[in-house]
């Protein structure tokens, strides 16, 4: 009986510890899923983060961006003593397209017709031997030089039969202000003789009979066709380098290539007339040694703005004819020239 009883017990004793362990072998299961429920969740979430950190990439601050040059919108108003309007300059690209640069070169030219619509030849001359003769003595000298020194030359020889028959020395001691005169003379008197002999003394209309002419080239033939003649031609001097280049229109050096690159920019019938604006402009506003950047009328289409003076009252002071107030190369100027305020020029010996 005793071990019955005890043997009950210990059976009691075995029910109870098992229910009383139950609960914890059930809780297992439960905790194992809630473990994974949270990978699980965990897992989703992660994708969120991922995409909204590339979304929010974008937002990011970025350095910004270095301040863009600023320029003069139009020179004119600088050139009647107001300070310009300031506008942003949009520098061409350095992979500008042929579209651009015909676009771009052509917007140029037409900014430099407004500016000066009384461009012409800064030679002085009646006719077109006149007018041959002051281009030939033009070379290594300025045009105003030419203009004081060729009423007495041509006041003495007024015809090619004249000039081809004078003696050398009373002609050097005539052209002897314009430098180089030994030379000068030479051609003069040379040119004249073949005007005499081979055209009976008329300057002929051709490129192909004017470059044969002694002390003739492309570059002067240009000028008498184009302003005797009335026939397009590109005039490819000092200042037309200088400033296509700058423009960058052309990276040729040949005065011939520049001639092709740059008629290649513009319709022929502008040729003439583009080759006053650029001249003109080289030797008022953008100079040689320091342009007049902050008094250019083209200053938002230029590649080398900055170069010079980008103050518009100091750049003001550079300005040179009549654009700063002085007088012009002309002594007998068109009167479209004087009718824009332009001023004529002092003869050879004035104060």
């Amino acid at each position: 009986m005793k071990k019955t009883a005890a043997s009950k017990k210990s059976a009691a004793a075995d029910r109870a510890s098992t229910t009383e362990e139950a609960p914890a072998t059930e809780k297992a299961p439960a905790a194992k899923k809630s473990a994974a429920a949270k990978k699980a969740a965990t897992a989703k979430k992660a994708p969120a983060k991922k995409a909204s950190a590339k979304k929010a990439a974008p937002l990011k601050r970025q350095a910004p961006a270095k301040k863009p040059a600023v320029v003069p919108k139009k020179a004119t108003a600088a050139v009647k003593g107001v300070a310009p309007a300031i506008t942003v300059a949009p520098k061409p690209p350095r992979g500008e397209s042929r579209t651009a640069l015909v676009r771009r070169a052509r917007r140029i030219n037409r900014e430099l017709a407004e500016v000066y619509p009384y461009a012409h030849p800064e030679l002085d001359f009646e006719n077109p031997f006149q007018l041959v003769v002051a281009t030939v003595l033009s070379a290594q000298t300025t045009d105003l030089r030419v203009n004081q020194t060729t009423p007495a030359l041509f006041a003495k020889y007024p015809t090619p039969e004249d000039l081809a028959a004078a003696v050398p020395e009373e002609v050097e001691e005539i052209l002897r202000p314009t430098g180089f005169f030994r030379a000068k003379t030479k051609s003069v008197i040379g040119l004249s003789k073949a005007l005499t002999e081979d055209f009976g003394g008329e300057v002929p209309g051709r490129l192909e009979d004017l470059v044969k002419l002694p002390g003739v080239g492309r570059k002067t033939a240009f000028v008498v066709l184009g302003n005797a003649f009335g026939r397009p031609g590109i005039t490819v001097d000092t200042h037309f380098q200088r400033l296509v280049r700058r423009w960058r229109w052309t990276e040729e050096t040949d005065p011939d290539k520049i001639e092709a690159a740059v008629g290649a920019l513009f319709p022929k019938s502008d040729w003439t007339d583009l080759s006053h604006h650029v001249i003109w402009h080289g030797r008022r506003i953008c100079h040689a040694r320091k342009p007049a950047c902050g008094a250019c009328p083209v200053a938002p289409l230029c590649p080398a703005y900055g170069e010079g003076e980008t103050d518009p009252e100091k750049a003001k002071k550079l300005l040179k004819y009549e654009k700063g107030g002085f007088p012009g190369q002309r002594l007998k100027p068109p009167q479209a020239y004087l009718d824009a305020g332009g001023k004529p020029a002092p003869p050879l010996g004035a104060g």
